[in-house]
Order: structure tokens, then sequence, then C-alpha cells
């Protein structure tokens, strides 16, 4: 008897060698993680159950090891913002913030709340961990590109996620979140594989640059889009895939659902620096041949605009886009050696040379013509004259951001 459990002993031994070998040769599929960060509590509310719907629809052709999470803020009376993992075109795992123990700086439960961003996403990495590095995040809501504007009781702030809280009346409960706080958050976060700015206006090169640690890729437009924004039942198979030229999906599939069109671009943050660089020495050629002045950007690609005007006002316009400025503006010789920083960050891009925006386009974005020597799909602050206009005060402002230190 002795003898037989001998052996019975070496064959478990045995079988146990085996299946740690086979364990070691066969690893599980690597897991990825997104999350979706919706802060709908605004004008975009309307939208939120639209793209839930499209989320759902999407998480069908996502691989079994991949894990879509959304955070969802609604513009629900008495509703927590929740989180949860969509499966399969079903929502599981929802948890409300107080589930998760995440409290809020007042109380308002606001998604653009620094406290309630950093404690959604701890909870959702922490508890739906990626392998290799395999995270992406979209950022859905309102955006203003790097704009900060002047707080009210520590409650209203741009650039991303407006959120209008249960405070009446509305105006005094906005608040939002400034890129500065955002590149923080997600700094103490994993590093990213990609953002996709589902948002207005993000891709200028200075929120670029304030992000360039966080992520390898941003993808977005420089400037306003429309109210449902990405298809995500279209996209969602090309936000989990290991294809390299993933995101060229993305904009291809972004750009053909919109109508009217949308300019789009990706940037590879990895060359940011390099571009910041040549950024500085573009602008030193340029403020040499205009001394004290100020650009003349009339007839100049411009992604936003602060005011309803018939008649094109510079001070209006904060967000240029950024090659064409040294195309029409540097000796052509610095404009070559900054698109060849410019041609390594930006790895791809959608020209539209109109897009759909709630405003009247006929009365805004009318005053300028795109062509493909032109377009480049990275905005950027250009100094205004400070007697132009209230909005040259953002010639302070500017330089709050890195970018304004790297580049001038």
């Amino acid at each position: 008897m002795k003898q037989i459990g001998f052996y019975a002993l070496v064959m478990g031994v045995m079988m146990l060698m085996v299946a740690c070998s086979h364990d070691d040769d066969e690893p599980d599929t690597p897991t990825k993680t997104v999350l979706i960060y919706m802060s709908g509590r605004n004008d975009l509310a309307p939208e939120v159950e639209l793209d839930l719907e499209e989320i759902k629809e999407g998480s069908k052709l996502i691989g079994e090891n991949d894990q879509l999470l959304v955070f969802v803020r609604r513009n629900v009376e008495g509703e927590e913002p929740w989180l949860a993992r969509v499966k399969d075109g079903e929502l599981t795992d929802s948890l409300s913030l107080s589930d998760m123990g995440i409290s809020s700086t007042d109380g308002l439960m606001r998604a653009s709340d620094p406290v309630v961003m950093e404690g959604v996403m701890r909870y959702a990495f922490s508890h739906y961990p990626a392998t290799n590095g395999n995270y992406g995040l979209s950022l859905w809501g309102h955006c203003l590109g790097w704009l900060f504007e002047k707080e009210v009781g520590e409650t209203r702030r741009r650039a991303y996620g407006k959120d209008e809280g249960y405070v009446e009346p509305i105006d005094e409960g906005e608040r939002w979140m400034n890129i500065t706080t955002l590149a923080n958050i997600l700094k103490r976060m994993p590093h990213m594989k990609f953002i996709l700015a589902d948002c207005c206006c993000f891709m200028c090169l200075e929120n670029l640059y304030e992000l360039r640690d966080v992520c390898d890729y941003i993808i977005g437009s420089p400037a306003e889009i429309p109210g449902y924004g990405a298809p995500y039942d279209q996209i969602m198979s090309d936000m989990f895939s290991d294809d390299e030229a993933f995101y060229s999906n993305i904009i291809e599939k972004y750009y053909t659902s919109v109508w009217q069109g949308v300019p789009l671009s990706v940037v590879k943050t990895s060359e940011m620096q390099n571009l910041a660089d040549a950024t500085r020495l573009a602008l030193q050629s340029v403020k040499a041949q205009m001394g004290e002045g100020y650009a003349d950007m009339t007839g100049h690609i411009h992604y936003y605009y602060t005011q309803d005007k018939i008649k094109f006002e510079q001070a209006h316009c904060i967000f240029y886009d950024a090659g064409e400025f040294f195309l029409k503006h540097a000796p052509a010789e610095d404009y070559q050696l900054w698109r060849q920083a410019y041609d390594r960050a930006v790895v791809d891009r959608r020209m539209a040379t109109r897009w759909e925006v709630d405003k009247p386009w006929y009365f805004i974005y009318t005053d300028f013509t795109v062509t493909e020597e032109n377009y480049h799909g990275v905005s950027m602050f250009v100094p205004q004259n400070p007697s132009g206009g209230n909005n040259a005060k953002y010639n302070e402002e500017i330089k709050q951001m890195e970018w304004y230190q790297a580049t001038n």
C-alpha cells in the first residue's frame, strides 16, 4: 500500500508540473480596459441616452476579456452618478458614487469635480485592471480647449466637463475642470494607450502638451463637434484593437458618420516635446519679423467663435489652425522645419471644409477657406492685441499652460 501511495504521489507531482508548464506556454489573453466618462448634466443631456445605446451595441463587438466601463452623470434629479460595466449589450455591476465610497467637494456630485473624477478612475482601474498598459479613456461632454475662466465661488471653471450641479439658478452650480487639473489627475492613473476626446476644441497644442505624459495617443477635433459626437457602435472594436493603426480606423469612421463633416486629428504624445521645440524656434522668427506688432489673423482658419457675431472679429477667435499661422507668418524655411516636427506628432488627420455645429455655420465659419495646404488639424492660441477686445485677457491666462513656458 505504501508503494502504491508513493507512485500516486509521484504521478500527482508530474501532472502538476505538466499543468504549470502548459500554463507558461499558453498565457491568458491580455485584458484591456476602456472607460467612457460621460459628463451629461448640461444641454447635452438628450444625447446621453442615445450614446448609451450606441455603447451597448458596440459592446457586442469586443472580446470576452475586454472590459468596457461607463461612468454616467445624467440630468436626472436625485440620481447619483454611477459606474457600470457594459458587456454583451447590457449594463452590469452598476454602482453609485456612494456605493464606491466616493464623496464630492460640496455634495453636488458634479462629474467635473476633481474629487469625483479621481475617485471614479481609481475605482474603475483598480477593480477592472488591464494588462500591459492597455487602458483607454473617452472624455464625453463639453470642452473649450485650454481656456480658463474666473471662478465664481469656486464653482465655475473651464475647460472640460461642464456640469450644472443641482443648484438654482443653474449658473450658480455650473462647474468646469481646468485642463491643468485634468492632467494632474491622469498623471496619478495608469499610463493609457489613448484618450478619445469626444468633446469640442480639445486638439489644441496647449492641451496636447499638458497631457503628453499620460497616454500614447490623443484623438479628437480642434473644432466644435455635433452634440451626438463619436459613433460608439461603429468604433468600439477599434478602441480595443491591437492594430497599430487603430486610431486611423477610429477617425475614419467618426469622420464619415458626420454628415457635414468634422475636422479630426491624432497626436502621438511622445513627439510633443519636439513639436514644442520647433514651435519655439518658429515663433522667434515670427516675432523678429513683427517686432512689437500682432499678427493679422483675418482669413485664418479658426475653430471656435466666442460670440454670435455675423462679422468676423479677431478678438473673439481663440483657436487658430497652428500650421496655417506659421505657413503665413514664418519664413518658408522655418515653416518647413516646423512642419517636419508636426508630421511626426500629428500621425493622422481628416480635413473638413465645413463642420456641423449647433451655431449657424453660415454666420460664423465662412470667413476662411480650408485647403489641403493650410489645414493642419490642431489649433494654437495667437496673442491678441490688448486694444482689440476683452478676449485679450487670454494673453495673460495662456501663461498658466506648460505649452507657453516651453515655447516662449
